[in-house]
């Protein structure tokens, strides 16, 4: 696997500059089938903020709304597809990719771990 990411800014029509982080992985065919077989498209790698509170109400209906839209989160789906992902500033940008290089090491462990089941892993000590 590998993890490509892309950094790009865009300015808004008031001069408020976006900064926006495109990640993708490029996935072997054996890693796309062990995703497949493992049903792990939906795993979440990461999610920046999670709802403490639902609300009641239209006001509870709103405030899910607007949370689910300044949420960001990354599935293996969205690793794999490609996802862009819009942050404030450039240290909310960095912390995001630091995070999702994290999550997609981690990942490609599970997947060599998924790719070694009915066989054997040789592992060379020195």
């Amino acid at each position: 696997m590998k993890l490509l990411l892309r950094r790009d800014q865009k300015s808004g029509l008031i001069g408020k500059v976006t900064f926006t982080l495109t990640v993708r992985a490029e996935l072997t065919d054996e890693e796309k089938s062990n995703i497949k077989k493992y049903k792990l498209g939906d795993t979440m790698l990461y999610e920046r903020a999670t709802l403490t509170e639902k609300g009641s109400g239209l006001l509870g209906v709103a405030s899910r709304l607007a949370f689910k839209m300044m949420n960001i989160s990354v599935s293996v789906a969205d690793l794999a597809d490609g996802k862009k992902i819009d942050c404030k500033d450039i240290v909310e940008m960095l912390a995001v990719e630091d995070q999702i290089k994290e999550a997609a090491q981690t990942f490609k462990n599970v997947l060599q771990a998924a790719s070694t089941f009915g066989g054997e892993e040789v592992i060379h000590l020195t």
